[in-house]
């Protein structure tokens, strides 16, 4: 249960401070600025991390999760929990931020500036380079030591700071969820909750390709 409570907890800091960092900067006519909201996605992420990877993994992703069972690091049995907790949390933050930021139009949600097909690629692709780096960092059960929360981070940062002002950078189904529920901007939702888990499936097989696949598996 401990790790249960540990996703829900870090994917609710995770959604509620980087999408808050959006909304501050919707309704503040870009105060945070974009590079400051990609330093907040990427140090939050790093942060719970460190708070929660010895307990959870601190996967905070239902991708991530489902390509760690891909993977053979982590119990497919474990995915449904982990991924509702994810979810909630999610949610949660949400409603948070439906409460603190009524004036905003977004709360955070990810919403594509280009056509949808396209952003449907750059998903993909951003789950995938997220899921490269955490798969050769990471154990999968667990986050242990510094190289995990500052590669993680930085992909993260990375990512938000090019691909945010295209399609957010979500990365991360329950990340986009959450917002949806409470700014209703469902229309494009289905790109953030299937290219994310292509994506990091993608970063699992091309790990076997190039890497003793023992390591892949999580037996090394």
């Amino acid at each position: 249960m401990k790790r249960y409570i540990a996703e829900l907890i870090g994917t609710f800091s995770m959604v509620f401070c980087g999408c808050a960092a959006m909304s501050v900067n919707e309704i503040t006519a870009g105060s945070v600025t974009h590079p400051g909201i990609a330093i907040t996605w990427g140090l939050i992420v790093m942060g719970m991390i460190y708070a929660f990877g010895d307990i959870s993994g601190a996967h905070l992703n239902p991708a991530v999760t489902v390509a760690f069972a891909y993977a053979k690091k982590f119990s497919w049995r474990e995915v449904p929990k982990y991924v509702l907790a994810q979810l909630v949390g999610a949610t949660i933050a949400g409603a948070f931020l439906w409460f603190l930021f009524p004036e905003s139009e977004f709360l955070g949600s990810t919403v594509p500036s280009f056509d949808y097909f396209r952003a449907f690629i750059l998903e993909i692709l951003l789950a995938f380079f997220l899921m490269l780096v955490i798969i050769n960092v990471s154990t999968g059960a667990k986050e242990i030591g510094i190289i995990a929360g500052i590669a993680i981070g930085g992909i993260v940062l990375l990512e938000a700071m090019f691909a945010g002002p295209m399609t957010n950078a979500s990365m991360n189904p329950a990340r986009s969820l959450g917002p949806a529920i409470f700014s209703g901007k469902w229309e494009p939702i289905w790109i953030y909750l299937t290219a994310p888990f292509i994506g990091a499936i993608l970063a699992v097989i091309s790990c076997k390709l190039v890497k003793d696949e023992q390591c892949c598996d999580g037996q090394c």
